[in-house]
């Protein structure tokens, strides 16, 4: 899967993708990313990428010109105009990262690790110009309900969910599977495929998860999970999912 980023700050990538999960992604081929400067498309001596907006009001906002312009250069073809609209390939996204965007889930990471290729739009300042947003991009994305500085954060997190997910990119493919915010974590915390009940049709949290030693600082391991009653096991993770998500996470669940 390939990953393109457009940015004005292609340094802060640097890090954040050169570790873990999607290093090794990258070092087995899974993926590739390439970054992109979008100060490259622009065409005054200051490379310019942002303008005051029409209408008034405070900050700058990023000109559509440069990052239609770097996208049409990733794609290799134009994107067209008003009378003559060229969409993207089917197996291809093109996201704007916004703090106005439908907010980033699982289900969105699970869709997108079915894709050929991601090409992210770093959005800055006070934001885009909508034109990008309405014309370009094929989803306007944000990953919660607060401001960044910019699109960068939230476009390494989105590449790392998605990678995970990709064939291979975890040593244990069940990894992806038990986890919160699955389907399969539902079916796992009860311990039966395909179960039914109060929170059936809903993703749960991930069950606690306990380690040795079995008594720290007198806290202790729930005997269940020591005893070796696998059906008992399963029983208490279904209920402790459950636990878990009404009191981190109502909202997830039917009450």
């Amino acid at each position: 899967m390939r990953f393109d980023i457009v940015t004005i700050f292609p340094e802060f990538f640097a890090g954040p993708l050169d570790h873990g999960i999607v290093r090794r992604a990258r070092e087995a081929g899974l993926v590739e990313i390439r970054i992109q400067d979008l100060r490259e498309f622009t065409k005054d001596r200051h490379r310019t990428v942002d303008d005051r907006p029409f209408g008034g009001g405070e900050g700058m906002v990023l000109k559509p010109e440069p990052l239609f312009d770097a996208v049409e250069s990733l794609l290799g073809h134009s994107v067209g105009d008003a009378s003559n609209a060229v969409k993207p390939e089917e197996n291809t996204a093109i996201v704007l990262l916004s703090a106005a965007g439908k907010q980033f889930t699982q289900e969105d990471a699970r869709r997108y690790s079915g894709l050929d290729r991601m090409i992210f739009l770093c959005g800055r300042y006070e934001g885009v110009d909508e034109r990008v947003a309405e014309h370009l991009a094929t989803e306007e994305i944000s990953i919660g309900e607060f401001v960044l500085s910019g699109g960068e954060l939230p476009t390494a997190m989105i590449i790392d969910a998605v990678t995970r997910l990709l064939p291979g990119a975890l040593g244990n493919e069940a990894s992806s599977q038990n986890e919160s915010f699955s389907v399969a974590s539902l079916a796992h915390a009860s311990g039966v495929s395909g179960h039914s009940g109060p929170t059936s049709g809903h993703y749960l949290l991930d069950f606690p998860h306990y380690t040795r030693p079995a008594d720290f600082r007198g806290w202790k391991v729930p005997e269940v999970l020591i005893g070796g009653n696998h059906a008992e096991v399963a029983k208490w993770r279904r209920a402790a999912a459950i636990e878990k998500t009404r009191r981190n996470r109502p909202g997830m669940l039917s009450i």
